[in-house]
């Protein structure tokens, strides 16, 4: 593992000194994969010795969705958990009091959210330092991520927790690289733009792949991406995740700071030992998990408005539906009768592929 850090701090040694222009971008996309793949190491350890997920860590994912509270320590995590969930995370004015990953649930809308309070990250954790691997590891099977911040502390915090995430493969509020990259036997390194590229060129690209042992692919960009977006695409494991920035401790800044605050994307400000603004926060991560309700009707009875079933909105037809409720579902399937937005008439009778929208109400007709 040390050696592993060394290399990685050679190379962003390296990078800071190297002045970024066109005659450098080659050599800057070389440096940046070989420490894509070192950062990829770092966080799947050849060595039986690497070390797993570690005593705490190791939380069974339940529910219809789960956040993680991420953030350097004492910025109010516990507290706030405590506040959402009832669940008891150890409170105090020192640093690093929760040292094992705290598992909450809220219930909401009808869904049943899991919150894990996330042990502080310090800068370095994508480095191996502390026990930052597990946090990050953890972090990683989210669905959105909270990182909380403390109004009286400097937004550098904000840059430190963001790079620490980047370094793992984490890219928050972003969407998938718009590019194509597809491996082939021969042919060697095909680039193609269906737009003006001012980031990449053929050289920096074949010098990426070479350093992935790539040498024959088509590689087709329809924006002007970077060296890092081409990368993303090699790796193939980044996940691209929703993040609201939590801004606690409120009530100790300015009216005038807190309309700043107020304006800024993706922000929620709250005090969590007052209670401010919890209500806004959960119709924030509401927003940003992208649930979709969908209400059951037996056949001859009112839709169970009470107990919905929750689908994420990149699978939610009739047939994701019928197996979130039972995987032998789906072969007794029949047709299904769906009422609410999605249906062009009320009901409207559908087949498996059907996408459904929140809070439609559907009636599933077995086979005889």
């Amino acid at each position: 593992m040390a050696t592993v850090m060394q290399k990685i701090k050679d190379i962003e040694d390296e990078m800071a000194k190297t002045q970024k222009n066109k005659a450098t971008a080659h050599h800057l996309g070389l440096l940046k994969a070989k420490l894509a793949k070192l950062r990829r190491e770092l966080l799947t350890p050849t060595t039986k010795g690497g070390g797993g997920a570690g005593e705490g860590f190791d939380v069974t994912k339940s529910g219809d969705a789960r956040v993680g509270l991420v953030g350097f320590p004492s910025v109010g995590k516990s507290t706030l958990l405590n506040k959402l969930t009832g669940t008891f995370s150890e409170v105090a004015s020192y640093e690093f009091t929760t040292l094992t990953c705290i598992p909450g649930v809220i219930m909401y809308r009808g869904a049943k959210i899991q919150l894990l309070d996330l042990p502080g990250i310090i800068e370095g954790a994508k480095d191996g330092k502390g026990r930052g691997r597990q946090v990050i590891s953890t972090a990683r099977t989210c669905n959105c991520i909270l990182i909380v911040l403390d109004a009286i502390k400097p937004i550098t915090h904000k840059r430190l927790i963001e790079k620490e995430l980047e370094g793992f493969g984490i890219r928050l509020n972003k969407e998938p690289p718009n590019l194509t990259f597809r491996k082939k036997d021969k042919g060697g390194i095909n680039f193609t733009s269906t737009v003006t590229n001012t980031l990449l060129d053929l050289e920096t690209v074949k010098a990426i792949c070479s350093e992935y042992r790539i040498h024959n692919a088509d590689i087709t960009l329809r924006y002007d991406a970077t060296a890092d977006d081409l990368i993303d695409v090699i790796e193939g494991s980044r996940i691209y995740m929703p993040c609201i920035y939590v801004v606690n401790k409120i009530d100790q800044i300015t009216l005038e700071e807190l309309e700043i605050l107020d304006k800024l994307p993706h922000y929620c400000p709250i005090s969590a030992h007052l209670e401010w603004n919890l209500d806004g926060l959960l119709e924030k991560i509401w927003e940003y998990l992208n649930l979709t309700r969908i209400y059951t009707k037996p056949k001859g009875n009112n839709p169970d408005y009470e107990d919905p079933v929750i689908l994420s909105s990149k699978r939610r037809t009739v047939e994701d539906f019928c197996e979130r409720i039972h995987k032998d579902m789906v072969k007794q399937y029949k047709y299904a009768l769906v009422w609410g937005s999605s249906a062009k008439h009320k009901p409207q009778r559908v087949g498996k592929e059907h996408e459904l929208e929140d809070e439609d109400v559907v009636q599933i007709i077995k086979k005889v």
